[in-house]
């Protein structure tokens, strides 16, 4: 089978990369938005981070993906202690998906053959502890938003239909995108992205000859290209580990807290959300660049993918949310 594209041959999106990036070392931020034109690569993104992230430890026949036997829910009936490594799932959850399929249904073969009344796990059990991704997801019908919705917030998957009552751990980053011309994201599924990017087509001639160049060799050329970005694939993957780990040992100085505070108090976001999810964009970020304390370039760096999508919209300002949202960052860091 044919490998994903190299996550570092991408042409420029850097915002959108390192948001995924960020995810990657953070899954608590909640998650990346990716908004923008067809053929700007936010698919080819996705997945070629699935090959950028570390393999996980899973009980060899749990349908969640638990780390422990103890972690396995009872109606998978694991009878292994085996753990095997895996590749972090990445899951596509498809435009049209059923409710069910989903979260997971009455296994009907297994009824009609042996009379048993037992569980078919979804997508969100094969998504748990890894990545569910969503493409354009602005169209995704609303009883299946209502869905994610429920489980975002709770981290578990109810499923009551069929005479079942199911239950299990579903925690898993969301990455959607799409293209806002052809329809708006609902606020309240909007607001569960910790992360927002937009992306454009390449305004530039020579990335855009770059961005051909590298796609001919992919396609025509395919095992040289790949042995060509391997080596760049796997320095930010080791980046990515090394960042997990520094994490937790971040310093995070008042100083930095108060400019986190009033930078969101100066644009008027809702709550406290976008405070809390800046501030872990900021730290991961400053992991990644192997920083130990936060600093305001890190929080200049993350602010826009953590709050634009965040912000009210003024009628009156014509020049749109982003450049607000520039403006605010230097009177506030002036």
């Amino acid at each position: 089978m044919k490998q994903p594209y190299p996550f570092a041959a991408i042409v420029g999106q850097e915002e959108m990369k390192q948001a995924m990036i960020l995810t990657a070392i953070d899954p608590s931020l909640g998650g990346v938005l990716v908004f923008g034109d067809r053929g700007t690569g936010k698919s080819t993104a996705v997945r070629a981070l699935a090959a950028l992230l570390p393999p996980i430890d899973v009980v060899e026949d749990c349908p969640v993906n638990s780390a422990r036997r103890s972690d396995c829910p009872d109606w998978a009936e694991i009878r292994s202690d085996t753990v095997v490594t895996r590749p972090t799932p990445v899951i596509d959850l498809p435009l049209g998906a059923t409710e069910d399929r989903v979260t997971g249904a009455l296994d009907i073969e297994r009824a009609l053959t042996r009379g048993e009344k037992a569980f078919q796990p979804g997508l969100l059990a094969r998504a748990n502890r890894g990545y569910l991704y969503i493409d354009e997801v602005n169209l995704l019908e609303d009883h299946i938003v209502d869905v994610l919705l429920d489980v975002a917030q709770s981290g578990e998957n109810l499923v009551e239909r069929d005479g079942l009552s199911i239950r299990h751990a579903a925690r898993f980053v969301l990455v959607g995108s799409g293209n806002p011309e052809e329809g708006e994201l609902r606020p309240q599924l909007l607001d569960r992205f910790g992360l927002s990017v937009d992306v454009a087509s390449p305004g530039d001639i020579d990335d855009r000859v770059e961005v051909i160049r590298r796609r001919e060799a992919y396609d025509h050329d395919h095992a040289a290209f790949m042995l060509r970005w391997q080596a760049e694939d796997a320095a930010i993957r080791e980046r990515i580990v090394a960042a997990r780990a520094a994490l937790r040992h971040v310093r995070t100085p008042d100083a930095v807290l108060r400019d986190v505070a009033q930078l969101c108090l100066e644009l008027g976001t809702d709550g406290l959300r976008g405070e809390l999810t800046l501030l872990k964009a900021a730290r991961a970020y400053a992991a990644f660049r192997d920083d130990t304390a936060l600093a305001r370039t890190h929080v200049r760096a993350t602010a826009p993918a953590a709050l634009r999508h965040r912000l009210r919209r003024d009628p009156l300002d014509e020049a749109g949310s982003g450049a607000r949202l520039a403006r605010a960052v230097e009177d506030v860091f002036a």
